[in-house]
């Protein structure tokens, strides 16, 4: 009987589990550069020495899904999103370099360039500072150029180029923060010249949310007919007591 309430356990505890990973993505349909996590599940041996012949339902985040999301127009100068391949790196809050595919620019108070989530965005020589002006461009290499205020609209100068990475997607890895990492041992990512911004744009999220949907409701019944045979082990173990308590 315990061979069957186990397996049934943990089967229910991993489709929760499951279900959590695909409601983080239903969640993050409408982020902006997000890419969504992909979830399986397998059979695992219980290792030891007892019980060598129980095995349980394992959930794992086998990868992400690195695909392009659509390009959503803003026309908004500081927005830009990558065609193709390709990232824009960041800076994590820990201090380490990382990357994302979120373009959602603005300066802070102290003129940083960073994405809409608060991160310092990247160029030649670390975060890019942007001196008060009253223009400011976002070529399609990443080269940012400004107008300085009191100049006129010809003084356009080159202050800095964003720093865009291209690095193979199985040497890199998405955190649990969201952001894009090189895994550990691999090079580290270098510059691409062959990476490209589209200014006023960016780029939305690769979840179909239909598609996370019909999986949440899927694990919701797998989660519902593992409970159905714990209780029908509950029934059968209180049936087998009352035969003994007859004999």
């Amino acid at each position: 009987m315990d061979k069957a309430l186990y397996i049934s356990m943990s089967g229910a505890k991993q489709s929760m589990l499951a279900q959590k990973a695909h409601s983080n993505n239903l969640a993050n349909a409408n982020t902006t550069g997000f890419k969504n996590d992909f979830a399986q599940a397998r059979s695992m041996p219980v290792y030891g020495e007892h019980h060598p012949t129980r095995a349980y339902a394992m959930t794992e985040r086998p990868g992400t899904n690195f695909e392009q999301g659509p390009l959503n127009e803003t026309g908004r100068e500081l927005d830009v999103a990558i065609k193709g391949e390709g990232w824009i790196a960041v800076q994590a809050p820990d201090g380490s370099e990382a990357y994302t595919r979120a373009g959602d620019m603005q300066t802070d108070s102290n003129g940083i360039l960073r994405t809409g989530s608060g991160l310092a965005v990247l160029g030649n020589g670390g975060p890019v500072a942007i001196p008060p002006s009253s223009k400011m461009e976002i070529g399609a290499d990443g080269t940012i150029s400004v107008i300085p205020l009191g100049q006129p609209a010809d003084a356009l100068a080159e202050i800095d180029r964003i720093k865009l990475v291209n690095p193979d997607t199985d040497q890199i890895e998405k955190g649990l923060d969201g952001l894009v990492r090189v895994k550990e041992g691999s090079p580290p990512a270098v510059i691409d010249g062959n990476v490209r911004l589209e200014s006023g744009f960016l780029e939305g999220s690769n979840v179909n949310a239909v598609e996370e949907m019909t999986s949440i409701m899927e694990l919701s019944r797998r989660f519902e007919m593992n409970i159905k045979v714990m209780n029908t082990v509950r029934e059968n173990e209180n049936a087998s007591a009352r035969i003994l308590e007859r004999s």
